[in-house]
């Protein structure tokens, strides 16, 4: 294979590092953008059920969706409906064969209510949506599916630091809104995945190990839960659920309307980019995981290797980060990494950016206005496009080996060498900071001890073969399964993956059971259900 094109790293300039940001040189670092499902080209995710009448429930017609539509504040939207096509999507195209009987956007909690109650009346499936980035597809059902994105508005309070979010709000409108404050909330970089899924599952993100997790800051939350009651629950207000709901996944406990979070005061953001010929990449990532988790909070980095489209190029070895504060401190943190690789990267960027330039160039959406950095259906203005992935997860409490460093390089090179391969890899992001100051079991997010995690992606185009499919299927299971010696078993359940043994424990660890109690207690009847959910307390 031929070597990239050196980059001379002292002279990397701005406008050269934008223009491979907007060609896609350099990535969605976070993406949060994938999706997952069961090893096949066609897997069904399950849907969420209702709860089981006593009694048959009566026939649903034609007039009984009709009440039902003049009883919403929002619109119903059904297969008739020539908006249809589009309101049944997910993110992932993979998912476009599920119909939904109804896709109902929610404009109040009260239309949350009527739904709810409509799904009990007539034993419908349903499926709360946000985002709609459910790696599995856990976000629509062949029933009803309870779309939370009309209720988006962002309001902060910038004097006493907090920002109220309305569940159905997309990650860059949350930071647009926020920006003119110079205040961020930490979360993802994906932009158009939202904000419900994100913190109920965690939230890990660019500003993480300064600030803490997404969930970390969130100070209370508006829920409808399964017997259609609205709870406003924070520390001291139904604290079991507030705890649940940092943490213990998306879709389990309610339908989330609305959140409070505690926002952080930035004045500046430094953004940089390394990249080391790939004969480098082993001393690279052993550089980094010895560097980048005892770094000074202010300091997020994840480590990349990527394949590429051009088979006759080799893979990417890169590392990327987000620094709290100015280029110049963010230098001499750069030089204790790049001391520790016997090879100097072979080009590099580092540059002070504002706060909403450096979440768009997190996104991939350099160049491009908020309205532009949506997909089409999201915002007239939108050039985002959707995205065919499968991906599978780890976190690693010890640092790796020589040997699993050249597994995960094996891994890269055997996806390199592919001719059904294109793109993907393996994306290292690092923990420690503010993350892991918080005890296990203080949220329901209990992966509080790793030294970073891993995010292993596949992705292919949507009119790809069978062929193409099974081959990016075999490599994930098989890249996954080797790196078994040296991952601590734990999986990050916003990556949710249906194909994962003993996902309980991998996702909640010891805060399972806990997670139980409290399904039982506010869905006792388990409406809230689908293949990977919290079980109750009495196995339903």
């Amino acid at each position: 294979m031929t070597t990239e094109k050196a980059v001379p790293w002292e002279k990397m300039n701005r406008r050269e590092f934008l223009a491979l940001s907007a060609l896609g040189a350099v990535p969605c670092i976070l993406s949060a953008c994938v999706s997952d499902s069961p090893s096949s080209v066609t897997a069904t995710p399950s849907p969420v059920h209702a709860t089981p009448s006593p009694t048959k429930p009566p026939p649903l017609s034609d007039a009984d969706w009709a009440a039902l539509a003049r009883n919403l504040q929002g619109t119903l939207v059904r297969p008739d409906n020539p908006q249809y096509p589009i309101a049944h999507q997910l993110y992932d195209p993979r998912f476009d064969y599920i119909r939904p009987a109804a896709v109902a956007y929610c404009a109040s909690p009260a239309d949350v209510q009527t739904c709810l109650a409509f799904v009990n009346r007539f034993g419908l499936p349903l499926a709360p949506r946000g985002g709609g980035h459910s790696y599995a597809g856990y976000s629509t059902t062949p029933g009803l599916v309870l779309d939370v994105t009309r209720m988006n508005t962002v309001k902060v309070d910038a004097g006493a630091g907090i920002a109220t979010v309305g569940a159905g709000a997309r990650l860059i409108d949350v930071y647009a809104a926020l920006a003119p404050y110079s205040m961020v909330l930490p979360a993802g970089s994906c932009p158009t995945v939202g904000i419900a899924g994100l913190t109920m599952g965690g939230g890990i993100g660019v500003l993480d190990r300064k600030f803490g997790l997404t969930c970390d800051n969130l100070l209370a939350a508006q829920v409808v839960v399964a017997d259609g009651r609205v709870l406003t629950c924070d520390a001291t207000h139904d604290p079991d659920l507030f705890w649940a709901l940092r943490g213990g996944g998306g879709g389990n406990f309610g339908v989330v309307t609305s959140f409070t979070f505690q926002a952080h005061p930035v004045s500046t953001l430094s953004i940089f980019t390394l990249n080391w010929p790939w004969s480098s990449a082993a001393d690279m990532v052993d550089a980094w995981q010895n560097w980048a988790p005892q770094a000074p909070d202010e300091l997020w980095s994840n480590c990349l290797l990527l394949g590429t489209g051009d088979k006759s190029s080799s893979p990417i070895a890169r590392v990327n980060g987000v620094y709290v504060g100015p280029v110049a401190s963010l230098n001499s943190l750069l030089q204790q990494l790049t001391s520790r690789v016997s090879v100097a990267p072979y080009s590099r960027f580092a540059s002070e950016e504002s706060i909403l330039d450096t979440m768009l160039i997190e996104a991939g959406c350099y160049g491009k206005t908020v309205g532009e950095c949506h997909l089409p259906s999201q915002n007239p203005q939108g050039q985002e496009g959707r995205s065919t992935y499968s991906a599978k997860s780890d976190f690693f409490t010890s640092l790796l080996p020589r040997q699993g460093i050249d597994t995960l390089l094996n891994g890269i090179n055997r996806r390199q060498a592919s001719p059904l391969l294109f793109g993907g890899g393996i994306l290292l992001d690092a923990s420690g900071g503010a993350i892991n100051r918080v005890a296990p079991d203080a949220t329901a997010f209990a992966h509080r001890d790793a030294l970073f995690s891993a995010q292993y992606l596949a992705p292919w185009n949507d009119s790809a073969s069978n062929a193409i499919v099974s081959a990016n299927f075999a490599w994930l299971a098989d890249t996954w399964q080797a790196v078994r010696p040296y991952a601590s078993g734990a999986a990050y359940q916003n990556y949710i993956d249906p194909n994962l043994a003993d996902w309980q424990h991998a996702y909640y660890g010891a805060n399972l059971s806990r997670l139980q109690s409290v399904k039982s207690m506010y869905d006792p009847g388990n409406l809230f259900r689908f293949a990977q959910s919290i079980p109750t307390t009495h196995g339903a």
